[in-house]
């Protein structure tokens, strides 16, 4: 919405409140000017109720609103009602220009404007802060405009009430670096955030508060979650990092795919959907709320969609006036260890991606745009040290080519279209069994943007649309900006293919190395009959852990039992184990990310009396999930 004035000496403004929200109405000569975009045809226009004349003029799809207005009047509120139209939390009237971010059943309209996003994840703590402004120009080099982050509440409160927002895990300092390279930022706060992350974000604290349920309608739980969540949102508030501000942070996510799990949580699934929810609301950030996978969201938080080929799946947000938005495209597939490379090629991303804003998406985010480290012991379980190195920026945010520049020409078609993919009317016609066009056009004006798509996976083929040609190579699409010249084809790359190779450093060979031998543990205080759980044992402090038990022999089952050796089993619901028998190796084990219980078993060489087994018990960080 924007608040106009006519020119007059005299003029002043007035506030009032609609649906809690301030908004600030200038008047002029005793006359309110109120003036919106119509942004689609089928809006429904406000009604206003006033006493005296009322002026409605149209320009260019704009609509003029004077009313009289008495002098002194309090109650501005009660002059109009708007119906499905959605206010900035926050509007400026100087020069006209609007500050904050709104939507419509379109897209995200940022400062004013409808808008086409290409956004990239980059995760903070997974670089360092001197890699931050390089990661953030080759991004928008690259063609994106939006940088997206998860909040890590692990990382930033490892101990109850002790925060951590210090180097690399500055945050602040993370979002304004986003600001001042003139791009806005997405901040996911989850606070669940799984990310292949350590405990899935959550400090291991929470699993000592009394009678605590994670993630549902649980009151120990959903009082810590707001404080933490609240804290971020107040940092950024007081750095004005929100758009609503001025600054860059143009949307924000609560939880994080919890549609996966709700069915276990029930009739508390549900209500702490609309907790969540409605929370986040109530911290007036200015910014839209995004759920993703989460078909329930609440009011006017956004429901997005997650996956490789969104353009497919998704089924379309849960009300008509919200845009289609999609938080992760995957680039690639993290890895655990054992696994291969994973691959996903450039032709396939670019395809997911042109299918989605051809079918009126607005906003893709790659998951992961740079990957990056998992340092310390900040990976989930048998999660490799390299996190999505396959992204379009590497571990080192190298640029992965084909990858990042056939995406970078993608991003330039697109930014062609952009006028007919944001208020063009979308049609769709199919041109033979496996080709459709898909086209935005406004008529009466040559602002037109077609894509032509083949969906046989194995054969081109050559189609005719408005008295043209065109080739189409197999599972493909080709974007036409003016709905006649192809800009781009999804299977046809011209960018440079390059490599990777390593070169020892030279400082490193020149390190000197250190090592010592740990004593084996003999016998320690039993305090436990029963198995503990490691993660409660440790405090998510350490990774490993020693047991000890002795098992007593009597000389005559020795002599007994010459010709049978004795066998060690140990099971364990996971990660991994050396065992020890009277202090000699025997054998070790270890789960998988897939099937992380095990059992170590191993023949064993025992004395007559006491003989002292040791298990080195050690996780493999904790499950995401």
């Amino acid at each position: 919405m924007k608040l106009s004035t006519q020119a007059s000496p005299d003029q002043y403004f007035k506030t009032a409140t609609y649906k809690n929200t301030l908004v600030r109405i200038f008047l002029c000569d005793h006359l309110l000017t109120f003036r919106f975009s119509l942004h689609h045809r089928h809006h429904q226009i406000p009604a206003f109720s006033a006493a005296g004349h009322l002026l409605l003029r149209n320009r260019r799809g704009a609509c003029t609103l004077v009313l009289p207005l008495e002098a002194g009047k309090n109650s501005i509120a009660s002059l109009f009602y708007i119906s499905e139209f959605w206010l900035s939390k926050r509007v400026v009237a100087h020069g006209g220009k609007q500050v904050g971010v709104t939507y419509d059943e379109r897209s995200l309209i940022v400062n004013g404007k409808r808008e086409l996003l290409f956004s990239g994840s980059i995760h903070y703590p997974r670089s360092t802060p001197d890699m931050w402004p390089e990661l953030i120009l080759k991004a928008k080099a690259g063609g994106l405009n939006v940088i997206q982050t998860y909040v890590f509440w692990n990382i930033h409160e490892p101990e109850q009430g002790k925060f951590n927002f210090e180097g690399p895990y500055d945050l602040v300092k993370f979002i304004k670096t986003i600001g001042e390279n003139g791009m806005y930022a997405t901040l996911r706060l989850g606070p669940f955030i799984q990310a292949e992350w350590n405990h899935g974000g959550l400090p291991y604290w929470l699993r000592e508060i009394p009678d605590i349920i994670f993630r549902s309608d649980n009151e120990p739980f959903k009082h810590h979650m707001e404080k933490f969540v609240t804290k971020i949102i107040d940092m950024m508030k007081e750095e004005k990092l929100f758009a609503s501000q001025g600054g860059p942070i143009i949307l924000s996510q609560i939880e994080n795919e919890y549609n996966t799990v709700q069915l276990a949580y029930r009739n508390l699934g549900v209500s702490y959907v609309q907790w969540a929810g409605n929370m986040a609301l109530g911290l007036n950030t200015g910014v839209p709320w995004v759920m993703c996978k989460q078909k329930d969201a609440p009011g006017p938080v956004i429901n997005t969609c997650n996956g490789r080929q969104c353009g497919d799946t998704f089924t379309g947000p849960n009300k008509p006036n919200k845009p289609s938005l999609w938080t992760e495209n995957w680039t690639a597939q993290f890895r655990v260890f054992g696994d291969p490379p994973s691959q996903r090629s450039a032709e396939d991303t670019a395809f997911s991606v042109a299918r989605w804003f051809s079918k009126n998406g607005s906003l893709v985010n790659y998951y992961m745009y740079h990957g990056g480290t998992n340092f310390d012991r900040t990976a989930a379980s048998f999660v490799t040290t390299r996190y999505y190195d396959e992204a379009p920026l590497d571990e080192y945010g190298l640029q992965r080519e084909p990858k990042w520049g056939h995406l970078k020409d993608l991003h330039r078609a697109l930014n062609l279209c952009k006028k007919a993919l944001l208020w063009g009317s979308p049609n769709v016609q199919k041109l033979s069994a496996d080709v459709e066009v898909r086209f935005f056009e406004q008529p009466g004006t040559k602002v037109c943007a077609a894509f032509l798509a083949n969906n046989n996976s194995k054969e081109a083929e050559t189609v005719q649309f408005r008295g043209q040609e065109y080739y189409l190579p197999a599972r493909s699409i080709s974007i036409l900006p003016d709905c006649k010249t192809v800009v781009y084809n999804t299977m046809t790359v011209v960018s440079q293919h390059n490599s990777r190779s390593f070169v020892k450093s030279r400082k490193t060979n020149k390190l000197e190395w250190n090592m010592y031998s740990e004593t084996i543990p003999a016998q320690l205080v039993v305090d436990s009959i029963l198995p503990k759980e490691l993660y409660n044992l440790t405090k998510d402090k350490t990774d490993y852990t020693w047991f000890t038990t002795t098992i007593n022999v009597d000389r005559r089952d020795m002599n007994e039992r010459k010709r049978i050796n004795p066998v060690l089993r140990v099971a364990s619901l996971g990660h991994a184990m050396v065992a020890f028998v009277n202090g000699e190796f025997v054998g070790s084990a270890h789960g998988s990310q897939i099937e992380k219980s095990f059992v170590l078993q191993h023949s064993v060489d025992l004395k007559p009396g006491v003989n002292f087994v040791t298990l080195f018990r050690n996780t493999s960080w904790t499950p995401s999930k």
